[in-house]
């Protein structure tokens, strides 16, 4: 009867808990500014089926087959995705552990030891072996929702660490073709270099012979070696720079510093036709950061419901039943058993302002990640608008730098074809060379600069973590 009276009694009190009601604040999402349309997006009408830039996986955007594969490599074996993985199981971890307050604790023990109490006169020595074997269940009841509360809390920090490795990969992938891409760029400036120096070493060959005749002068040759020179010095700076550049992809990989093959050239690497941005307010859900951000605020405003808690009572339950004897052979048999059942109700009365000073402390904390959410929004909206912008006009100066090019080059055509006629000086031809080798080098760094903002706007619109 005592038995099932305490089965009872403890069903009711896990029911009320159950059903209690929660304290502190409930999650509510806080509005948000959102503009129309992003600053610096086109002004053409899309259809609204389209996708975004930022719905093509990354491997849609960079078509290339050997960025593609260093990518993927980076995925497998990059330490910054690895290390956020690994805070993700901590994470997951951490919630069981919370998780784990909710629920009653069992515990068994047993002892056993050896009495002798020496005698005295007529009475004997006595020699006893008490054992026990108990078993021991405590709870406290979660009636406003302290431990709900914390494991909302530390949920939402799991879900945070998840879209934080997101963020990562997206990073990592941006970063990787970024650094891939510069790759291709000194490669084209070393061709170009490489180019120049043979053209100019012919030039320079065709000098002296006709200095040889009297058709020029030593200071002809000297302004001849100094285009030479100029070609010269920039390849062993370049090739400096490609291999610190490898060096660079190669720890993006996880791998020790290597070198990198190469797939398609700078000027291959054609970008993918005009796609819409897309909608401001569906980057709230697509951006990593800002996921992140508003789980960590989540968790925030939970704790302010655990700082409250604190200050109401606590109901802890303590049941123990087992068995005691003096002797271990009767263990198991005759009148041994035990049970005992305690509660306690603590309820907090003075505490010198320290209740007080945690909830003024969670509910800053959550007012903080307020600020930091509403601020990485307002981040994000910036990003997107820079590399719209950025994207636009880096086109339209190259298309500029490729009529530079073109009217450099046959401005030096021209300036070789008045010398050999004896019409200008080695000097027009110096200036000619100079300016055609400085606009074929701008010319490259444009066509990177345009295939950069690409990969910005990919990532400020939070494309390619999705696998």
């Amino acid at each position: 009867m005592k038995t099932k009276l305490i089965l009872l009694s403890l069903t009711a009190i896990l029911m009320a808990g159950c059903g209690a009601s929660r304290v502190g604040p409930d999650y509510r999402k806080p509005p948000v500014d959102t503009p129309t349309v992003f600053r610096g997006d086109a002004p053409v009408a899309q259809p609204a089926s389209l996708r975004s830039l930022a719905d093509h996986t990354w491997w849609e955007v960079f078509r290339d087959e050997q960025l593609q594969h260093l990518i993927r490599t980076a995925l497998e074996q990059n330490y910054d995705i690895r290390i956020a993985a690994r805070q993700v199981l901590q994470a997951r971890a951490q919630l069981g552990v919370t998780r784990a307050d909710q629920l009653p604790s069992l515990t068994a023990w047993t002892g056993a030891s050896n009495l002798r109490t020496p005698g005295s006169g007529p009475i004997p020595a006595i020699e006893t072996s008490p054992t026990e074997l108990n078993l021991n269940l405590s709870w406290e009841a979660d009636f406003w929702s302290k431990y709900r509360r914390g494991t909302e809390a530390v949920r939402a920090e799991l879900l945070a660490s998840e879209w934080a490795r997101q963020a990562v990969i997206t990073t990592v992938v941006a970063d990787v073709a970024t650094a891939y891409f510069q790759l291709r760029e000194l490669d084209l400036e070393l061709e170009i270099a490489q180019r120049t120096l043979k053209s100019r070493q012919d030039s320079l060959q065709l000098v002296k012979l006709q200095e040889q005749y009297g058709a020029a002068s030593m200071l002809e040759i000297r302004q001849a070696e100094q285009l030479v020179y100029t070609a010269a010095g920039q390849i062993p700076d370049l090739e400096r720079r490609i291999e610190q550049q490898e060096n660079a992809i190669s720890i993006l990989l996880g791998e020790n510093p290597t070198a990198i093959r190469r797939g398609w050239k700078l000027t291959e690497q054609l970008p993918p036709p005009d796609v819409p941005a897309g909608l401001p307010s569906a980057l709230l859900e697509r951006r990593p950061d800002i996921r992140e951000a508003e789980n960590r605020l989540v968790a925030a405003n939970a704790r302010i419901g655990v700082a409250k808690a604190a200050y109401f009572p606590q109901l802890t339950l303590t049941a123990t039943s087992g068995l005691r004897t003096a002797a271990l052979s009767n263990l198991f048999s005759g009148p041994a058993g035990l049970w005992t059942l305690v509660g306690s109700l603590a309820q907090p009365i003075f505490s010198g302002g320290r209740l007080r000073s945690g909830v003024m402390l969670t509910e800053a904390q959550q007012q903080e990640a307020l600020l930091i959410y509403q601020q990485t929004i307002q981040q994000a909206f910036r990003e997107v608008s820079d590399a719209l912008v950025a994207r636009r006009k880096n086109r339209d100066f190259r298309f500029e730098q490729e009529r530079l090019a073109r009217s450099a080059r046959e401005a030096a055509r021209l300036s070789d074809i008045r010398y050999r006629r004896g019409a200008a000086s080695y000097l027009e031809v110096l200036d000619s060379n100079t300016r055609y080798f400085e606009a074929e080098l701008g010319l490259a760094q444009s066509q990177l600069n345009e295939l950069l903002a690409l990969v910005e706007l990919y990532k400020a619109l939070g494309g390619g973590w999705e696998q």
